[in-house]
């Protein structure tokens, strides 16, 4: 049998620089950033420092951090 694994899913946020690229980031881990020329390679930047970011935690005897999500509704008046 392989090695134990376990998935996490975390919301990242992709904003984009005015220069080009993406700056992107998770809200659940305070200080997790990361760039991208396109979304593509943002994403592919922000899951290699989400890995390390837990690994940090793990190391470290931090928790996994849990977020809730929440929606919610805002009316604009007309």
């Amino acid at each position: 049998m392989g090695e134990k694994v376990t998935v996490y899913d975390f919301e990242v946020v992709l904003e984009p620089e005015e220069d080009g690229g993406y700056h992107v980031y998770t809200p659940a881990i305070k200080g997790c950033h990361s760039y991208g020329q396109t979304r593509e390679e943002a994403l592919e930047n922000i899951a290699d420092a989400i890995q390390g970011c837990l690994a940090a935690l793990k190391k470290h005897g931090h928790k996994i951090p849990e977020r809730e999500r929440v929606r919610v509704e805002v009316k604009e008046p007309t």
